[in-house]
């Protein structure tokens, strides 16, 4: 594995990596399609990297409801340490997208005080400090689109989202559309049925997870048509 790869380790030669596995007694896991990597609450204030595949950090309410707060792609990091614990009762999960395998070191090894000063910790520090930077950016995000009242202006400012961080009307959904529903916070088949009116005004363009967001197009011609 070559784990300079991953944004955690960037300037960080394999040997190193090697050598702080040792020294921070990391463990490595593998994991099965829907398995939970992390239950947050139960992981003992440990750091995770997910090193291959793909999860998602889900919430669960008191009545099941599912929530996708978060995608975690390989070279991410997750961990209540770096986010919350939930305090209402609410379970937060990694869930396993794939296949997938994940390193895990604890939060105290990480952020205390190399004995040996070696740079290459100090290169992770800054690495997890930018890594953490980014998620909280990409949790703002959300904010941001749960902020929308109806179901249409939240997909819209995601669509818009999407389309800025793609720098094209031309994108692929990070997940499915059913995902997509529980990433907003919506019911499916009312998405589904906005998604279809949107589709009638020519505002976007659906086939799987490619979108075409065609905003102003679409609403010139709707309005041209009233």
């Amino acid at each position: 594995m070559k784990y300079g790869e991953l944004a955690i380790f960037s300037g960080i030669t394999d040997e190193e990596v090697e050598s702080m596995i040792h020294c921070f007694r990391m463990r490595r896991a593998r994991f099965e399609p829907g398995q939970t990597i992390c239950a947050y609450g139960e992981s003992g204030g440990e750091v995770g990297v997910l090193v291959r595949g793909q999860a998602a950090l889900v919430r669960f309410d008191d009545a099941g409801t599912r929530t996708i707060l978060e995608r975690v792609e390989s070279g991410g990091v997750f961990g209540e340490a770096l986010a919350f614990t939930p305090e209402l009762g609410d379970c937060v999960e990694v869930v396993s997208a794939g296949e997938s395998e994940a390193l895990f070191m604890e939060y105290g090894h990480l952020m205390k005080r190399c004995e040996k000063a070696c740079a290459h910790h100090s290169k992770l520090v800054q690495n997890m400090f930018r890594l953490v930077a980014d998620h909280t950016r990409r949790l703002s995000r959300r904010v941001e689109v749960l902020s929308r009242r109806s179901i249409r202006e939240k997909l819209r400012c995601y669509f818009r989202l999407c389309r800025l961080e793609a720098g094209s009307d031309s994108f692929t959904l990070p997940f499915t559309l059913s995902a997509l529903a529980d990433y907003i916070s919506t019911d499916r088949s009312a998405m589904m049925r906005e998604l279809r009116k949107m589709r009638e005004e020519g505002l976007v363009s659906v086939e799987g997870r490619q979108v075409v967001w065609r905003e102003a197009g679409g609403a010139t011609r709707a309005h041209s048509s009233r």
